[in-house]
C-alpha cells in the first residue's frame, strides 16, 4: 500500500486547505447524520408517542419540554426537527460530494499533465528502451485505474471518518454492544486480508494482459495493410480471442473474490445480530428499547465495515496500476534531457532559436545503446560540419548513420567525447536553443490525423496561407494539394493514409521548410519521390545552401551530388571524408564501392541524370 500512500500524499499536498475543509465538513455531516438518528427515539418517547427509554439522562432532560405539548403537536415537533437535521445533512453531503469530485478531478488533471510533461521532457534513449504500447497503456488504461483508485481512497477516507463518528455516538449509547460490533468487524477485516492479497495478484495480471492487448492492437493497426495484403486476419482474430478469454477469466475471478468477501460479511452479519439478540435477551435480560438500540447500532456500523473492506480490496487490485504509473513517472524524470527543467515545454523560455556561425563538431565521440554491449554504434567519431553548408552522411545499412544524426541533434548523449555547437557543448541551454533551430524530415514521414493546414500549422501556428503555399511549392507539394477537393482543409486520415508515400514525404518536407530552420536534417527524405520531384527538391536544397546548414542521409546519390562534404561511415567509424567527386575517384574507397559504377570516372563523368541505390549492394 506504500505506492498508494505516495499518491495520497501527493493529493494532500496538491489540494491543501480545500481537502482539510472538506474533511471537516465530512465530520460535521457525520455528526448531523448520527444526531438525527440518535434523537429520533428519545424525542418520540418523551413526546408520549411511544414509551421507549434508552437510558441517556442528558438527552431525556434536554427534551423534557416536549411532554408539555399535545401528542399531535409533539409529533410535528419531533418529525420537523428530524427533517430539518436530515435536510441540512443531505445538502451538506451533496456539496461535499461535489467538492470531493472537484478535488479528485483536479488532482487527476494535474497528474495527467505531470506525466505527459515528464514524458515529453525525457531523452530519446528513454523511448528506445521501452515498448511504446506499454507507455500508451499506462497513460490510458492504467491512468484510468489510478483515477478510480484515488476516488476510492477518498471514498474510503469519508467512510472511515463517518464510521469513527458513528462509533463514538454508538459508544455513548451502549459501549458494550458497540465494542462487540467493532471487535467483530476488526477480526473479520484481519481474516479478509487474504482477499486483498488475491485482488492485488489479479491486479498484476490485469496490467500484464492490458499491456499485451495494447501492444497487439497497436501493431495490428500500424500494420493493417500487411495484414490485409497477406490474409493474416484469421491469425490476428485467433490472438484476440485467446487474450480476450484471459481478460474475461481475470475479471470473473476478481468478481468471485469480491462476492466471496461480501458473502462472508453478510453471513457474519446475520450470525452476529442473532447472537447479540440471543445474548442480550437470555443473559442480560435486555428490555425492548435496548433491543432497538442493538438493531440501530448494528445496522449503522456493520454496512460501513463491509463498504470499507470492499474498497480496500478494490484499491488493492489497483496497486499494480499505481506502481506502473509511478515507475513511468520516475524513470522519465530520471531520464530528462535537461535535469530540473521541462525542456521544450515552456515557449517563453527562449524567444530566438540558436543561429550557428561556425558549425557543429564531434570530438572523439563513442556511443552504444546499452553499456553492456561489446561494440559501439559510434566508435571514436571526430568530424566538422560547417555552418550553412550541405553535409551528406552515407554508408551501408547499420553503419551508424541515423545514430550519428541523433547524436548531432542532441537526442542521445555520447558515452565519451562531446558534441560542440560553435565551440560550446551541446547540453543545457545550448541544447534547448539548438533544438528550436532544427527541422527534421524522417524517412518514414509522420502526419497527424487532421487537415493539411492543421499539420503544417503545428510547427508554425501563426503562418499565413501565403507562407504555407510557399513552403508547399518549395517541397513540390503545392500542385497535388491544389488538386485535392478541399485544398489545405482536406482531411488526410491517420498518419496521412489518404495520401501516397511520395505525397506524405513532400508534405512533411514542406512542414519542415515552413519553420524556416537554420538547420535542416533530411533522413532519406527523398526516397519516395520520382525523378522529376527529386530534381525539384535538389533545386530547393541548392537555394538553401549558404543560408541553411543541411544534413542529409541518403541512399540515392542524386540527392547528395552537390553536397559540400560527404562523410562515409562503416561499422560506426568514419572511413572517408571529402567532397563527392574526390571520394568517387578513390578506387579502393568504400564510397566508390557504394556507387556501384562500372564507368571510368576520368573519361566519362558518371551519374548525370541517373539514380544509384546501394541498398542492394
Amino acid at each position: 500500500m506504500n505506492i498508494v500512500l505516495h499518491y495520497v500524499k501527493q493529493l494532500t499536498s496538491f489540494s491543501g486547505r480545500r481537502l482539510y475543509v472538506n474533511l471537516a465538513g465530512m465530520v460535521v455531516s457525520s455528526l448531523l447524520d448520527g444526531i438525527g438518528i440518535l434523537l429520533l427515539i428519545p424525542m418520540l418517547s418523551i413526546s408520549g408517542i411511544v414509551d421507549v427509554n434508552i437510558g441517556i439522562p442528558s438527552i431525556n432532560e434536554a427534551l423534557s419540554f416536549l411532554r408539555e405539548f399535545p401528542t399531535s403537536i409533539g409529533l410535528l415537533i419531533v418529525l420537523g426537527a428530524y427533517l430539518f437535521i436530515s435536510i441540512i445533512q443531505y445538502i451538506m453531503q451533496r456539496k461535499l460530494n461535489i467538492q470531493n469530485v472537484d478535488i479528485h478531478q483536479s488532482f487527476i488533471h494535474e497528474l495527467r499533465l505531470r506525466s505527459y510533461r515528464e514524458l515529453l521532457s525525457a531523452k530519446w534513449e528513454f523511448y528506445l528502451n521501452r515498448r511504446k504500447s506499454d507507455i500508451i497503456n499506462t497513460l490510458t488504461t492504467e491512468m484510468t485505474r489510478v483515477n478510480t483508485g484515488v476516488h476510492l481512497c477518498m471514498q474510503t477516507t469519508t467512510s472511515i471518518i463517518f464510521t469513527v463518528i458513528q462509533i463514538g455516538l454508538a459508544l455513548w449509547i451502549s459501549a458494550p454492544i458497540t465494542l462487540l460490533v467493532v471487535i467483530s468487524g476488526v477480526l473479520l477485516a484481519l481474516f479478509s486480508r487474504r482477499f486483498s492479497k488475491r485482488s492485488m495478484a489479479l491486479g498484476r495480471v490485469t496490467v500484464e494482459l492490458s499491456q499485451q492487448y495494447m501492444a497487439g492492437i497497436t501493431d495490428l493497426f500500424n500494420g493493417i495493410k500487411e495484414v490485409k495484403s497477406n490474409r493474416l486476419e484469421h491469425s490476428r482474430m485467433t490472438w484476440v480471442q485467446k487474450l480476450s478469454g484471459k481478460l474475461r477469466h481475470e475479471q470473473q475471478e476478481f468478481t468471485r473474490i469480491r462476492t466471496a468477501s461480501q458473502l462472508l460479511y453478510r453471513i457474519s452479519s446475520a450470525v452476529l445480530i442473532a447472537a447479540f439478540m440471543y445474548t442480550s435477551v437470555i443473559f442480560f435480560h435486555s428490555r425492548p428499547e435496548q433491543m432497538i438500540v442493538i438493531i440501530v447500532i448494528f445496522s449503522r456500523l456493520w454496512p460501513r465495515f463491509i463498504n470499507i473492506q470492499a474498497n480496500f480490496e478494490q484499491v488493492s487490485s489497483f496497486i499494480p496500476a499505481f506502481r506502473s504509473l509511478y515507475e513511468l513517472q520516475k524513470h522519465s524524470k530520471e531520464d530528462a534531457e535537461v535535469q530540473g527543467t521541462q525542456s521544450g515545454l515552456d515557449e517563453a523560455r527562449y524567444t530566438e532559436p540558436l543561429r550557428m556561425s561556425q558549425g557543429i563538431a564531434c570530438s572523439g565521440v563513442y556511443f552504444r545503446y546499452r553499456s553492456e554491449e561489446q561494440g559501439y554504434a559510434l566508435d571514436n567519431v571526430t568530424l566538422q560540419i560547417p555552418a550553412n553548408q550541405m553535409t551528406a552522411i552515407v554508408g551501408r545499412s547499420g553503419a551508424g548513420k541515423s545514430t550519428l544524426i541523433d547524436l548531432i541533434m542532441g537526442l542521445i548523449q555520447p558515452e565519451e567525447g562531446e558534441v560542440l555547437i560553435d565551440g560550446k557543448p551541446l547540453t543545457g541551454e545550448t541544447l534547448e536553443q539548438f533544438r528550436r533551430s532544427i527541422s527534421y524530415v524522417p524517412q518514414d514521414p509522420f502526419l497527424f490525423h487532421g487537415s493539411i493546414r492543421d499539420n503544417l500549422l503545428l510547427v508554425e501556428p501563426n503562418a499565413t496561407d501565403e507562407q504555407i503555399w510557399e513552403a508547399l511549392a518549395f517541397s513540390s507539394a503545392a500542385n497535388f494539394v491544389k488538386q485535392l477537393p478541399l485544398g489545405l482543409d482536406t482531411l488526410i486520415g491517420d498518419r496521412g493514409m489518404k495520401l501516397s508515400g511520395g505525397e506524405r514525404q513532400r508534405l512533411v518536407l514542406g512542414r519542415a521548410l515552413l519553420r524556416k530552420p537554420s538547420i535542416l536534417v533530411l533522413d532519406e527524405a527523398t526516397s519516395a519521390l520520382d525523378n522529376e520531384n527529386e530534381t525539384k527538391i535538389q533545386e530547393v536544397l541548392d537555394q538553401l545552401r549558404g543560408k541553411t546548414t543541411i544534413l542529409v542521409i541518403a541512399h540515392r546519390f542524386s540527392t547528395i551530388r552537390n553536397a559540400d562534404q560527404v562523410i562515409v561511415l562503416d561499422q560506426g567509424r568514419i572511413v572517408q571524408n571529402g567532397d563527392y567527386k574526390q571520394l568517387a575517384l578513390e578506387q579502393k574507397g568504400l564510397f566508390r564501392k557504394l556507387l556501384g559504377t562500372r564507368r571510368d570516372f576520368d573519361n566519362n563523368p558518371p551519374y548525370e541524370g541517373e539514380l544509384y541505390d546501394w541498398r542492394s549492394n
